[in-house]
Parts: C-alpha cells; structure tokens; sequence
C-alpha cells in the first residue's frame, strides 16, 4: 500500500482560497482521469466538500507523487501552484489512512461530529467507481471509512460533541436563544434542493418554523423536497416550491434564509438583499471590523517535510506554524429582520450583507471561528481510540492482503505439479485400476497440503504484520513463482462481483 492524500481544508486554508479552489462536478471527473494518467499514480479518489478539497490516490513514488498531486490540484482549482502550496497538507500510508478515518467520524469537521460528511464519503467512492479510478486499495478504504464513521456515531456519543453545520448555524442566528422558540412561526426561505439545503430544511421545519419555501434552479427537485417535508410525520409545516426567479419576492416575505447552491458566483447580492428589505445599501452603516486569531493549520509541519525534501513549493513554508488571523466584518447593530445563513462554498450570499441594518449574516467563515473554541465531550477520545484501533486493523488486513495472491499462486503452482505426476505415473503404471489411482492422487495431494499449510498460514500470519509486507516478494522468489501468475490471481480477485460488499 501506498497511500497518498494531498488536499487543503478549513483547518489550514482560508474561506477565500476554498472559495476559490472549490471544484464542479465535471471537474472532479478531469481531475480524476487525470490523475490516473499521470505516472506515479494507479487509483484515484477525490473528497470535495464546502470546506475540504482532498485527492487520494495510490503511488508508487512518494515526492514523485507529492509533486504531481499537488500540481494537478492546482491546475483543476484555477489556484496557482505557488499560491496554493502554502495551504496544502500531505499524508502518506497508516497516516493518510488515520486521515480519512478521522474525517469520516467528524472529527475533522468544522463542527466536531456532524454526520453529514458520511454522504459525501459515500458519494466520492460512488465517483469513484463510476469512473473506474478507485481499484482495490481506494474501495477497501472508502466502505471501511465509512463503517468506521458508523461505529463512532453507534458506539459513542460523538453526536452530543457537536451539531450538523444547519443545527450550529440557526444557533449562531438565534444569538444565544433557543433555535426553537427564535424560528417557531416564521417564515424561511432554502435556496437549493441538494444533500445539505434538505438536511436544512428538514432541520427548520422540526424546529418549528410556519412556513418553508424551497427556491431551486430544477424545479422538479424543489417539488421533491416539499413532498418529503410534507409526509412527515412529526412535523405540521406548510412547505411550497418556488422557481428561482421568484427569489426576490420571496425575501420581502422570509424571515429567514438558507441557500446552499452549487453555483459558482453569488446567488444573493447585497443590492437584491437591501432592495427586498427597502433599505438603500449605500445609506447602510458600516460596522467595524473585528479581528479574530483561528486555529493554525495541524499539517504544516509535515507539509514542510516533504518541501524539503525535493517539492517545487518555497522553502520558506516549512518553518512552525503560526496563528492565522482573519478580519471579520462586524454584524449591523438593531433589530434582526432577515437572518441569513449560507452554507455553500463558494459562498452564494454577498458577505456585504453585514452592512445591510436589519440583516444578520452566518456564513463558513463565522461558523468555523464560532466553533474553534467549542468545548469537546469525552466521547471525542473514545472515537479517536476507535480510529487509532480501526487504522491497525485496515493497514494488516491490507498487508495480508498483499500477500495473499502469491499464496494463491504457490497452491495453484504445487496442485500443477500434483498433476503433472500423477500424469507421468499413469504412464508408467497403465494397469492401475481407477480406485487404486484415485488413492494415490489423494495422497499425494494430502502430503503436498501438509507441507504447504504451516508455511503459508504463517506468511500470511507474519504479512498482516507491520513490516510484513516482503514476505510475499520472498515467496515469490524462493518458489520462483511466475510474476504474471500472482497478478492474474489478483485481478481475478478484484474483479470478484462479490467483493466490498457489506
């Protein structure tokens, strides 16, 4: 196995460079084939979320990799190599694995523990295979990320360590109040009809709001959605769609706002903002901003490591992180009369908004610094234990793995010889009746398997190992088995319809 993850996030970039790095769709699809034409790699995976673009793949040469990851990165974001290098983290084998495993559980989350990241695991492996870029090591490890983030999620109470982004954000706009009682009886508006705009309105409609209006650019899926808030059982909201268009009347109706859109550019600006609320942007006071320090990137340090050692990336990077300090624009003063929460990214909400009196403004930025202080439960540690055990188990399943073809092929080779003899012995002894041939064959099949039996359930033993791995090239070359044979047996076994399924 040799794993490799290069990607930047929340956690070691800020807003404006995800903003900006952020990756349709189609471009993910470039990426990927990309990625596999490239030379160091032979599978491919990317995890593209709001907050984290992550390309995974499988390498034969780390810097090699390293380089050609980070390059391709670049050249899919639009991002300058050199602007984006600074904000790159690497991980390499078990690390990358614990990487991945600590994702899935939430604990890399914005807010510690949300769920939501699950999907989007799901949907990168779903890409994944839809493409033919994920092989055996890129399988194994997305359905075991994900079992992983399911057992932390059933075995501890992560869940109670933080909210999904939608549940954090209505707190944030509630200043303090119960989300419950500040949104029962209003009106909102969910701009989107995608995974995080339904878990939002989902959310809004159990909290209590009156109304909700989903806005969406297919009006067939915003239909959808207000089918579903509908049915449900332990909600009584009224729900409507709308076409997009209608968006501007709908604000001068809507207490609060939630849009989470694919788009590339803004979905709501500060002028339409200012006309729905018949204010004049221009008369609006600005409030001065305020200086907040975020937490430094975790990665830095490993980052430096491999810009030593041979990265086009400046050497002026690979010093000791330091706190990154972001401006963030003050709220207006007054009573709030158009709460707004924009959980895209890029974002769909103009952040001028803050200027506009009357609105109030949450966005990724405001809600990553709201919950850079928050207090983490004890259950944190029981599912970082649950990752550390679960990293082990993948890295000697994933050796013993290795090996496994080579044993294949050494049983496949000794059951020729078996073959082979018996063969020659018909030849020499032709009056040998079928009951006497068949006891022969038998017994020298059982004395083959006995040899064969102590050797290779130990290999196999020894392979799952750390450092195990060269117990299969020594097996290939103490039985001088045939290269081609032992990659026959694992094409055979990757290519088994039964294979990763759980």
């Amino acid at each position: 196995m040799s794993l490799l993850v290069v990607g930047l996030s929340h956690r070691s970039a800020p807003v404006s460079v995800l903003e900006r790095a952020s990756l349709a769709a189609d471009t993910q699809a470039k990426l990927l084939q990309d990625t596999l034409a490239a030379e160091p790699a032979t599978e491919a995976a990317v995890l593209a979320t709001c907050n984290r673009i992550e390309l995974y793949a499988d390498v034969d040469k780390f810097h090699a990799g390293v380089a050609e990851l980070s390059t391709l990165l670049a050249q899919h974001s639009g991002v300058g190599l050199e602007e984006l290098t600074p904000y790159l983290y690497v991980h390499y084998e078990d690390r990358a694995v614990h990487h991945l495993f600590s994702v899935a559980c939430g604990l890399d989350s914005m807010v510690v523990g949300e769920g939501q990241i699950l999907g989007q695991i799901k949907d990168a492996l779903a890409r994944g295979q839809e493409l033919h870029t994920a092989g055996r090591l890129l399988n194994d490890l997305f359905q075991q990320a994900l079992r992983v983030g399911k057992r932390a999620h059933s075995e501890t109470g992560i869940d109670r360590a933080g909210q999904s982004l939608v549940t954090f954000g209505l707190q944030q706009l509630a200043a303090g109040a119960d989300p419950a009682l500040w949104a029962g009886g209003r009106r909102a508006l969910v701009i989107g009809a995608g995974s995080m705009s339904s878990l939002a309105a989902a959310t809004l409609a159990r909290t209590g709001v009156a109304e909700i209006v989903v806005a969406n650019r297919t009006r067939a899926r915003a239909d959808r959605l207000v089918e579903i808030l509908q049915q449900g059982d332990d909600t009584a909201v009224r729900a409507r769609a709308v076409e997009m268009s209608a968006v501007g009347d709908e604000l001068t109706r809507a207490d609060i706002v939630v849009s989470c859109t694919g788009s590339t550019g803004l979905v709501l600006t500060a002028d339409a903002l200012a006309d729905a609320l018949g204010v004049t942007l221009d008369a609006a006071p600005e409030a001065p901003a305020v200086t907040a320090v975020a937490p430094a990137p975790d990665d830095v340090d490993q980052h430096a490591a491999w810009v030593e050692n041979g990265s086009a990336a400046s050497a002026a990077h690979a010093g000791p992180a330091t706190p990154r300090r972001v401006t963030v624009p003050a709220q207006s003063t007054g009573p709030v009369r158009l709460a707004l929460l924009d959980l895209a990214m890029p974002r769909d909400i103009d952040g001028a908004a803050h200027r506009i009196a009357g609105v109030r403004l949450v966005d990724i930025e405001s809600l990553a610094e709201a919950s850079a202080d928050a207090p983490m439960a004890a259950d944190v540690d029981r599912v970082r234990t649950i990752v550390s055990d679960e990293v082990a188990a993948f890295g000697a399943a994933q050796r013993a793995a290795h090996v496994a073809p080579t044993v294949v092929a050494l049983r496949t080779m000794a059951a020729d010889v078996v073959a082979g003899e018996i063969a020659r012995l018909d030849g020499r002894l032709p009056d040998l009746d079928e009951k006497q041939r068949a006891e022969i064959t038998q017994t020298v099949r059982r004395v083959v398997d006995k040899l064969l039996h102590a050797p290779t359930v130990r290999v196999k033993q020894l392979a799952s190992e750390p450092g195990g791995a060269g117990y299969a090239d020594a097996l290939r070359e103490l039985f001088d088995l045939d290269p081609q044979t032992v990659a026959a047996v694992s094409r055979a076994d990757l290519n088994d319809p039964n294979r990763g399924r759980s």
